[in-house]
């Protein structure tokens, strides 16, 4: 028998789970969970209908991954897997989730060890919209631990920093970092260009929850931060992507014209074409705008397997890939002698993440915001270059990659985009 010592289990927690349902969504989730990691600490996971009948579940079915999911009308859904590290257990992972207007909501997440000892334990909390507003840390008793993180908080107040306009299509930025905060562009009223096009809201927070709602990804964060530190003269507009609704990335590109950004960097991209129509239309109706995008992280060719909009033959698109700082390419950046422009330094870079925390970050993600950096400093100079003259200037700064046999970039290295001497 498993020794369970994060929660009771047996007859009293099935009482809590049968009477969970007169309960608020959250705590009745609480109950479930508690129940549920009783059960699978007693006996392991058992087959789905024993389980479900151990728990008092309507039904239980194993999904294509292998986990069990449980269903009642009256009580939250629970996702309930095993974790494991090759052939050996490493813990169980059980999520509840209750019904919501666009399917089940998840609600509370917990992952125990091999030996039932609670590692983490997570919530999220909703606004009365229903869209996720913070993500809340719990104890071992599901109850709040520290500060709950915020998931789609205001702009703080703050007045416009001046200097060249470049716009960030990303996940988003944390805009609550000071550092970031200072160097917002802004209307005369304060209020902050940008928008956030997968929520439809002005607050685009660097948060990508698709993977996993209650471990979501930051991004934007840490390539703004590379921009801000290297284009002293540069203000950000952050724009968060439409996720969604790609066919929107015309609205992006139009929204960035109008706040007027002479210089916009996207570090992102896909391997659908379709996915880039809209964008590329759009910016093809602004030859004048300088797109700086990542060529990827598949190491591979794409001019032979394309990633897009990198592989877009568009004339003010500049595709940028990482090399190191002896001018190869970086491991696992892609390359391609007619779809890549050019190849700075990109491995190992001072970043600040999203909780503020310095670090180093590599790919070509983050050899973007370096080259974009460099096209803010010439617009600095010379404010009415537009994206020829800027990628003109860019190309007479590189040199040979120091690579042997057949070209990887179209233009050449630049093997520091920070240096203007």
């Amino acid at each position: 028998m498993r020794v369970f010592k994060a929660f009771c289990f047996g007859v009293t927690c099935l009482a809590a789970l049968r009477a969970a349902g007169a309960e608020a969504p959250l705590a009745s989730a609480k109950d479930a969970v508690k129940a549920a990691s009783a059960a699978v600490c007693l006996s392991g996971i058992e087959a789905p209908g024993a389980l479900a009948a151990r728990l008092g579940y309507a039904s239980a079915d194993r999904d294509d991954r292998g986990r069990i999911v449980l269903s009642d009308p009256a009580r939250p859904r629970l996702t309930v897997s095993e974790r494991r590290r090759g052939a050996r257990l490493d813990g169980y992972e059980i999520v509840a989730a209750s019904a919501g207007a666009g399917g089940p909501r998840p609600l509370l997440l917990i992952r125990l060890g091999g030996d039932c000892a609670m590692q983490i334990a997570r919530a999220l909390l909703y606004r009365a919209d229903g869209r996720a507003e913070a993500l809340q840390t719990l104890d071992a008793a599901l109850e709040p631990s520290g500060a709950p993180e915020p998931l789609d908080p205001q702009v703080p107040p703050g007045m416009d920093p001046g200097g060249v306009l470049v716009g960030h299509i990303d996940s988003g930025v944390n805009y609550l970092l000071p550092e970031i905060a200072a160097r917002l562009a802004r209307r005369a009223d304060g209020s902050p260009l940008g928008w956030d096009f997968w929520d439809d809201d002005p607050r685009p927070f660097d948060v990508n929850a698709t993977a996993n709602p209650f471990f979501p990804l930051h991004h934007g964060t840490a390539v703004a931060s590379i921009l801000l530190a290297e284009a002293p003269a540069a203000r950000l507009a952050p724009y968060r992507y439409p996720r969604p609704d790609m066919a929107r990335m015309g609205a992006v590109v139009e929204a960035l014209t109008a706040a007027g950004a002479g210089i916009v960097m996207m570090p992102m991209g896909s391997r659908r074409q379709d996915d880039w129509r809209a964008f590329a239309e759009a910016v093809g109706r602004h030859p004048e705008i300088l797109f700086v995008v990542s060529a990827g992280n598949d190491g591979r060719d794409i001019d032979k397997a394309p990633v897009y909009p990198a592989a877009l033959d568009l004339p003010n698109l500049l595709v940028v890939t990482s090399a190191d700082d002896f001018g190869r390419l970086a491991a696992g950046s892609n390359w391609g002698a007619a779809s890549v422009d050019v190849m700075v330094p990109g491995e190992g870079i001072a970043v600040t993440d999203h909780q503020g925390a310095k670090g180093r970050a590599s790919g070509s993600s983050f050899a973007v915001p370096r080259v974009a950096a460099l096209a803010a400093r010439l617009k600095a100079r010379h404010p009415d270059w537009r994206a020829a003259q800027l990628i003109e200037a860019i190309a007479a700064r590189t040199a040979p990659p120091m690579i042997r046999g057949a070209p990887v970039v179209r233009l050449g290295w630049i093997v520091n985009p920070a240096d203007d001497g």
